[in-house]
Order: C-alpha cells, then sequence, then structure tokens
C-alpha cells in the first residue's frame, strides 16, 4: 500500500512511528476511540442520508466492522493490562472540519462528509502500514497488516460512494483540494507519538 495508492500528498514522518512504539500504551487507546469515532461517522451518515439507499447499504456493514475493530483493538489493551482511559482530542481532524462544507448545496455537503471519511481512512491506512512494518512486537505488527488491508477497502467504499451521488469529474477535483489541504495539515501538525493521527 503506498502513498499513490492512496492518493495522499505527503508520507506521514518516520519519526512518527518511533516515536509511537515508545508510547504504544497511548497509540491503542487513541486507535480505540478513532475505530469508535469512524463507525459513529457512519451511523451518522445512514441517519442523515436514509433516502441514500446505496449508502444505507454500503454503510450499514462497515459500521459493524469498525465496531469489530474497536473490540479488537481493547483486547490488545487488555492484554497489555492498560485501561481505555478518556478520550483525547484529535487535532488532526479538527483541522479538517473547516474545510467541510456543511451549509449551502445539499450535494456539496455530502460529498465533502464522505471525502472527509475517505482522507481519514486513507490517513489511518498508510499509519497502519508502518506500524505493521516496523513495531518490534510482531503480533502487533500482524494486527496492524490486517486493519491496513480493512482500511484501505473503506477508503475506496467512500470515494466510490460519492461518484455515485455526485459527477466524477466534481468527484476528483474536491478530492484534489481535500488532499491539498491535507498536506498542508500534516506538514504543520506535531509529530506526535501518542496519537494515530
Amino acid at each position: 500500500m503506498s502513498l499513490t495508492t492512496l492518493g495522499l500528498e505527503l508520507p506521514t514522518d518516520l519519526r512518527w512511528v518511533n516515536i509511537a512504539e515508545m508510547r504504544i500504551g497511548d497509540i491503542l487507546i487513541d486507535h480505540a476511540y478513532c475505530e469508535q469515532k469512524a463507525a459513529s461517522a457512519c451511523i451518522s451518515l445512514i441517519v442523515h442520508y436514509p433516502e441514500k439507499t446505496l449508502l444505507v447499504e454500503v454503510l450499514t456493514p462497515i459500521v459493524a466492522e469498525e465496531w469489530g475493530h474497536f473490540q479488537r483493538v481493547l483486547k490488545e489493551l487488555r492484554k497489555r493490562n492498560i485501561p481505555l482511559g478518556h478520550q483525547r482530542k484529535d487535532e488532526y481532524v479538527r483541522q479538517l472540519q473547516p474545510f467541510m462544507r456543511h451549509k449551502g448545496d445539499y450535494f456539496d455537503a455530502l460529498l465533502d462528509k464522505l471525502l472527509c471519511c475517505a482522507l481519514i481512512e486513507a490517513r489511518s491506512c498508510e499509519r497502519f502500514k508502518l506500524l505493521s512494518e516496523q513495531l518490534a512486537d510482531e503480533s502487533l505488527r500482524k494486527f496492524y497488516r490486517e486493519l491496513m488491508v480493512s482500511e484501505a477497502g473503506h477508503y475506496r467504499t467512500f470515494i466510490e460512494l460519492a461518484e455515485a451521488y455526485v459527477p466524477k469529474e466534481q468527484v476528483r477535483q474536491r478530492w484534489k483540494e481535500w488532499l491539498a489541504v491535507e498536506a498542508d495539515i500534516m506538514q504543520k501538525l506535531e509529530v506526535r507519538g501518542d496519537r494515530m493521527h
């Protein structure tokens, strides 16, 4: 899984995975909440767009899958006797939010919600790949390899859903804009090993 495959413009700073390995408990806690939020995002889309039959059909199993991932991360925490603890603020997602079009055209808002989800899944996938290749813990490497494959599928699903409701050219243009914004955020964001993003 490469940056080209995911469409991302800027790779994760390699210092991140080194720091993350030293703070693997914090990474697992943050990861657990990321999976929970991914399930919630899909539920929110279903609740807001119940008339979009394809969206409902496609996202319903993803809700279950993301919740399954949450349970798997909890299991990894239990293995290490690490309590879940409180959710931390996700600065990465917070900085993506202002680019989201909430008002105005119905389809613009839908498109941005789907593309923001695609982007978060793509970045998660890229980070899972780093963890799957560079962690010393073999069982965690395998764990993140499996999740990487799943997240890559989700990233494509959100793009394809966008293309089902909005003209492809419009989707591609807006996706380029999202990628540019995300690259700028990644460049300026502090490298922290206690967060998944």
